[in-house]
Formats: C-alpha cells, structure tokens, sequence
C-alpha cells in the first residue's frame, strides 16, 4: 500500500467548535458539513462536531447520511430542496430547509407534510447569488407565517466580503432594513463573520473552514485565530536521487539545479488531490523539518528538496500540509484556497481518525 495517509484529529474538530463559541458565546452553531464535510468526510468529522447544536449540508443524501448514523440535532439543507418531491425526504428526516426562491415558497404551501418544519428565509443582501431581493423578502416572510407547513422562520443572508473588517457594512444596511422589528430569530454569519465581524453574530452562526482548522480570512493564520488543523495529509519519501547544477527534476523541466542537490521523491501527487500548479518552493515538511518542492508535480509524485536534511531516506515521512505545514500557506503558494485543497483530496487517499 502507498504510504499516504490523511490523518484527522477529532479533538481538533472538538477544539475549533468550542473556539466558534468563544467568538461568538450567545449564538446558537450551526456546522457546515457540506463538501464531504469540507473534504474530511461526513462522519467523520460528525463524531468531532457531535456537541454542535445543528448541522447544514447540501444535499439530502447528506442529511440522510447523519440520521441514519443516529445524529438528532437539527439538520439545515443550505440550497433548499430542488424539486418538491424532496420534501417527502424533508419531512421524513425532519429536516430545515432554506429557501431563498419564490419557487420554493409555493411548494411548501402545496405539500402534505405530516407536521411542520423550520425555514430559514435567505435575503440577498447584495452578493446577488441566492436570496430574494429585499422588495420581494417581506411578501415572501408574510407568505411563510401565513403557511401552515412552516411552524418556524428564521432570517438569514450571507455575506460576501465578511473576511474585510468593514465588508459587511453596506450588507448590514440592507439586512436592518429589511429584519428589522421582525419576531425571528436569526443566521448571517460565516466563518469569517464568526472571527471579525460580531454585530452579526444574532441567534445562529455558521462556520465553516474554520471548523477544519483552515482560515477564512487571506492575512491570518488559522493558529493566530485560535484555530488547530484537523487534517493531518502525510506520505514518505520512495526514492531519492542526487543531480548536479545544471541538471532537471521532472515533467517540463521546470526545476534546474544551480548547486548539487539531494532531491527526494514523495509518493503524492495530483490524482491524491494535491494542486498540479503548486510551484517550486511550496512548503512541505520531510521528518519534522521545512522544506521545499521541486518542479512540476505529477498524477503520483512529487519532489522535495532534501539537501539540507541529512536523515532523509527511503521511508522518511513527508507532511504535505498539517500541524507543521498549514494548509493555506501551500494554499497560497499554489495560488489558490485552503478550502479548495482539503475538499480536493481524492477517494484513493485512506483517511484515518483518532482523539
């Protein structure tokens, strides 16, 4: 078996949910489980979260997942139902729905459930995505109390630029506007509104990426934020080879050594989830010291470089991002997100849980 692993630390997950609670002590949390979960896998990540007070997923099948595996808590389907023969699913799995489409509204009015259920009424206050419009948000509130489907409503939005310190500004505007003097409770904050923003904290938060220990926010460390790494992606070292200045590592020879160099090949390459446009210099870590990537990363492997590192063998564990190496700043090497990172890990790629 190929030596990578992803490990995940449940009592990362457990730490990261009650640091949410520390931001933000009176809401309620609601955990975004969505994306497998951000990558990590549904369940697993559901037994570290398990004193969450509700969960959000995207499809049913998720939901369904979490019932079956005996979760009670409330369970919000973060898009709705996209057809209304999924509130038969709804109804049977007592599950929240959002609705952010007038749509939505008349498939309720026209359902035979057996008892009513909790809505979240999505306002778009301005990322212009999903959400009514705020001409169209009270007719659409009045139309929800007056069903006799829905026995609770809750307001909410997302915010588009809550990772600025005053990006929510022009969106809380609109969102008092419109809420307020309204008897609902209610949800507007993500991850980074959870950190930086707390005039919208309200009644119920979702988090997100910084329940994996990932941040939300471009200038800030997740450990500056409180927050520990939940996935731990590790392999070793396969092969090593020595090159000379002049000579090249891999496809596209887009490494040329300028000094004798020690380079070590890593069983980890794309097709494991790792980000092909990750250039030379990327962080990674070979038995506990920093290091740096070599060349083009390919489907299965990847190099280091290993110079430095006189006990780097055949065998030598190799972090790709975790405790050491965070997974935003590999991110931010390759050019993109530490959540597109996490939710990219493929299916070959064992993943193990412990704590």
């Amino acid at each position: 078996m190929r030596p990578i692993v992803a490990h995940l630390s449940l009592a990362a997950l457990r730490h990261n949910l009650a640091q949410v609670k520390r931001y933000a002590p009176a809401a309620k949390i609601i955990s975004v489980v969505k994306a497998n979960a951000y990558g990590h896998g549904l369940l697993n990540a559901a037994q570290g979260l398990s004193e969450t007070d509700a969960f959000a997923v995207l499809n049913p099948s998720e939901a369904i997942a979490l019932r079956e595996a005996g979760y009670t808590q409330p369970i919000l389907l973060l898009e709705g139902v996209f057809a209304p023969e999924q509130l038969l699913e709804v109804d049977r799995y007592r599950l929240d729905i959002v609705v952010h489409q007038v749509q939505q509204i008349a498939w309720l009015q026209q359902a035979a459930l057996s008892a009513p259920i909790r809505v979240f009424l999505k306002l778009d206050s301005g990322m212009h995505r999903l959400g009514l419009s705020p001409v169209e948000y009270p007719q659409a509130l009045a139309a929800l109390a007056a069903c006799a489907n829905v026995r609770e409503i809750v307001m909410m939005t997302h915010f588009a630029n809550a990772d600025i310190v005053d990006g929510v500004e022009q969106a809380m505007t609109t969102v008092e506007a419109v809420m307020a003097n309204q008897p609902y409770a209610r949800s507007l904050a993500n991850s980074a509104a959870v950190i930086q923003q707390p005039q919208t904290h309200a009644d119920w938060v979702r988090p997100g990426i910084m329940l994996y220990g990932a941040s939300p926010i471009a200038d800030q460390h997740a450990s500056m934020l409180g927050l520990k790494p939940v996935m731990t992606l590790q392999s070793a070292i396969i092969a090593l080879q020595s090159i000379q200045a002049g000579e090249s590592v891999g496809y596209g020879s887009l490494f040329t050594a300028d000094q004798p160099t020690k380079v070590g090949i890593v069983a980890c390459g794309y097709a494991d989830g790792y980000p092909r446009h990750a250039p030379t210099g990327t962080p990674i870590a070979v038995n506990g010291q920093l290091t740096r990537t070599l060349g083009r990363v390919s489907m299965d492997m990847l190099a280091v470089d290993v110079t430095d590192i006189p006990d780097a063998t055949v065998g030598s564990i190799v972090e790709l991002w975790g405790e050491q190496v965070p997974v935003d700043e590999v991110a931010q090497a390759a050019g993109t997100i530490g959540y597109e990172l996490l939710c990219a890990v493929t299916a070959r790629v064992p993943f193990k849980h412990y704590g």
